[in-house]
C-alpha cells in the first residue's frame, strides 16, 4: 500500500465521519471538532509513519488551508443571520467587536509578556491571534439555516455569529499592529512612530474598503441572483449551491486585490445578499453548501492539529504557555465579554453564555501562519507561538465543545425553544 493509498481512505473516512458524526453527538457533551481532534492525536500515535504536518517548515500551506477554511465559514455565517443589520438590532455584536475585544486583546497581552517574559510586540502579536472568536467549532452556538423570520435568533446565537463574522476581520489591524511594532524596534525607531500610519491605512482605510467591497458585491450579486433579466441569469430559479464559493472568492479576492480585508468583505458581501431577498429559499440552498464545504475543511484541519499536538506542540509547550491559554479561555475572554454586554438587552444567562463561549479556532492558526510568514522578527519564537496558539485552541475545543449541548439545551428550555438535529 502506498502513502497515497492510505490518504485516499483517511479523506474518505474523514469525509463520511464529517456527514455521521454531527448526528451521533447532537445530543450528547461532545462535538465534532473533539472527536476529529482526538482521532488526529490518535493517529499519530499509531506505530504507522502517518506524516504530520510542521506549521513552521509547512507555514504556506497551513496559512492557505486555514484561510479557505475561514473564508468558506464567514460566507455560512452571514447567509444564516436572519436578523437585519442594524446598530440597535446588533447592539450586542458591535460591543463584543468595541468593547470586549480590545479588552481581551490588552489583557492577553499583559499576561504574555509578563509569564512569557516575551517583548511587547511577541505579546500583542499572540494576543491579537487569540482574540477571534469562531464559532464554527461548536455548532450548538451559532445561528441556524436560513429562515423566512426576520427576528428568530436568540441573542446568544446572533451575538456569538456576528461577532465571529466580523472580528475574523476586524483582528488583522491589531496583527498589523505587532508586526510594525517588531520592525520598529528592529530598526531602532522610536516605538510609536508607526501609529499614524497604522490608524490611517490599517485600521481606517483597509476596514473601508473591506467594508465597501462587500457592499458593491453583494448588492451586484444580490442583484443577478433574483432580479436579472434574462431569467438564465437569475440563480436563485437554479438553485445551485456551489454559486456561495464563487461569490465567496470574488468578493475575498476584489477586496484584497484593492488592500482591504478580505474577511470583512466576504461577512458583508453574505449579509448584503441575504438582505436583497431575505425570505428567497436560495439562501437556505447557498448556505447548506457552504456548510458543507466549512465541515469537510474543519474535519481536515482539526485532524492535522491533532497530529501536530502530539508530535510537537504538546512538547514544546511551557507551563507558563499553558497558563497564558488558560487564562484567556478561562478568565480573560470571559470577564472582557461580560463587560462588553452590560446595558444590552440579554438577559444574565444570556450574558454569562455569549461571554464564555468566545471560541478560539481556526481563524487563530490562519493569523498565526500569515504573521510568521509576513515578518522575519518572531522566527526564534516561531515554535512556542505555534504551541501556545495550538494548545489554546485544543482547551476552547475540549471545554466548549462539551458543554456547549448541555447549557444551550438548557437555554432552550427556559425560552421554551424545541432544539433541531443538525
Amino acid at each position: 500500500m502506498t502513502l497515497s493509498d492510505a490518504v485516499y481512505l483517511a479523506v474518505g473516512i474523514g469525509a463520511l465521519g464529517a456527514a455521521v458524526v454531527p448526528r451521533l453527538v447532537f445530543r450528547q457533551p461532545l462535538s465534532m471538532p473533539m472527536v476529529f481532534l482526538a482521532a488526529g492525536a490518535l493517529a499519530a500515535l499509531l506505530p504507522v509513519p502517518i506524516p504530520v504536518v510542521d506549521p513552521v517548515r509547512d507555514r504556506l500551506w497551513v496559512e492557505h488551508a486555514t484561510e479557505l477554511c475561514v473564508i468558506v465559514s464567514l460566507m455560512g455565517a452571514g447567509l444564516a443571520v436572519n436578523r437585519p443589520v442594524g446598530l440597535r438590532r446588533w447592539a450586542a455584536p458591535w460591543r463584543l467587536l468595541g468593547i470586549s475585544m480590545p479588552l481581551t486583546i490588552a489583557a492577553a497581552a499583559a499576561a504574555a509578556a509578563l509569564l512569557l517574559e516575551w517583548p511587547a510586540a511577541a505579546a500583542l502579536l499572540l494576543a491579537a491571534i487569540l482574540s477571534p472568536t469562531d464559532p464554527v467549532l461548536a455548532a450548538e452556538v451559532r445561528v441556524g439555516e436560513p429562515t423566512d423570520a426576520d427576528d428568530d435568533e436568540d441573542e446568544v446565537r446572533l451575538s456569538l455569529t456576528a461577532e465571529a463574522g466580523m472580528n475574523d476581520g476586524l483582528a488583522f489591524p491589531f496583527v498589523l499592529a505587532a508586526l510594525a511594532l517588531a520592525a520598529a524596534a528592529a530598526a531602532g525607531d522610536p516605538p510609536t512612530a508607526w501609529l499614524g500610519h497604522w490608524f490611517l491605512v490599517d485600521v481606517l482605510a483597509r476596514t473601508a474598503v473591506g467594508v465597501v467591497v462587500g457592499l458593491i458585491t453583494g448588492r451586484l450579486l444580490g442583484l443577478l441572483f433574483f432580479r436579472a433579466r434574462p431569467s438564465a441569469l437569475r440563480l436563485s430559479e437554479h438553485m445551485e449551491g456551489f454559486v456561495a464559493i464563487g461569490a465567496t472568492f470574488l468578493a475575498y479576492g476584489a477586496a484584497e486585490l484593492l488592500y482591504g480585508y478580505g474577511f470583512l468583505a466576504v461577512f458583508v458581501t453574505a449579509c448584503t445578499i441575504r438582505a436583497a431577498e431575505r425570505s428567497h429559499g436560495y439562501h437556505k440552498v447557498l448556505h447548506e453548501f457552504t456548510e458543507q464545504i466549512e465541515r469537510l475543511l474543519t474535519v481536515f484541519l482539526l485532524f492535522l492539529l491533532g497530529g501536530y499536538l502530539v508530535e510537537q506542540g504538546l512538547a514544546a509547550l511551557t507551563w507558563q504557555g499553558a497558563v497564558v491559554g488558560g487564562l484567556l479561555v478561562l478568565v480573560v475572554r470571559p470577564v472582557a465579554g461580560w463587560a462588553g454586554l452590560l446595558g444590552t438587552a440579554a438577559g444574565p444567562r444570556e450574558r454569562l453564555v455569549t461571554a464564555v463561549f468566545g471560541i478560539r479556532g481556526i481563524g487563530s492558526l490562519f493569523y498565526l501562519a500569515y504573521a510568521l510568514g509576513h515578518s522575519d522578527h518572531f522566527g526564534a519564537l516561531a515554535g512556542q507561538l505555534w504551541s501556545v496558539v495550538a494548545f489554546t485552541v485544543l482547551l476552547s475545543v475540549v471545554l466548549h465543545g462539551a458543554a456547549a449541548t448541555p447549557v444551550i439545551r438548557r437555554l432552550d428550555r427556559l425560552r421554551g425553544v424545541r432544539a433541531t438535529p443538525p
